[in-house]
């Protein structure tokens, strides 16, 4: 299970360990615009912040209780939940932090449009949400790898340790 802030590079590092691995990836956002047949910030804009996380916290069980051994890619938001957390914790899964300087999250989220909570000022809105999400995914974590100045087969090298 891969966590972290937006732009830290879970999908990249999902899809390559999942390869490695020879595991299906479940990517949360992807399956989340799968079954919905629109796009996060079109959930965000149409139904509300609320309705994304109650969708994000759907994928997470299902993901969870699968019987397949899976690599999973958790959206960003989704250690903002108690219950997420708990359930994460308990679950046999081991939990990977994805961290990243906050400006390097802003560097590559300025390339994609699809981060509806960064409209406005994202290096500002990156910089709180780091401030209030790290200690949530340090709870949640069984191990932390740095992206900073990594390639993502380094990282994936990391992970897979």
């Amino acid at each position: 299970m891969l966590v972290g802030m937006m732009g830290v590079g879970k999908t990249t590092v999902g899809r390559i360990a999942s390869n490695r691995l020879g595991h299906p990836l479940i990517d949360s956002d992807v399956v989340i615009e799968e079954r919905t047949g629109r796009t996060v910030r079109e959930i965000f804009e149409t139904d509300g912040e609320p309705a994304f996380r109650a969708l994000e916290t759907e994928m997470l069980l299902e993901a969870l209780a699968s019987p397949e051994p899976s690599v999973i890619v958790a959206a960003g938001g989704v250690v903002l939940d108690p219950a997420n957390r708990r359930a994460l914790s308990a679950a046999d899964a081991r939990v990977v932090w994805l961290v990243a300087e906050p400006m390097t999250l802003a560097e590559r989220v300025e390339r994609g449009g699809h981060r509806p909570l960064l409209d406005g000022d994202p290096a500002a809105t990156l910089q709180r949400m780091w401030d209030e999400r790290q200690p949530l995914y340090r709870e949640v974590a069984d191990a932390v790898v740095s992206v900073d100045n990594r390639s993502p087969q380094e990282v994936v090298e990391a992970v897979l340790r």
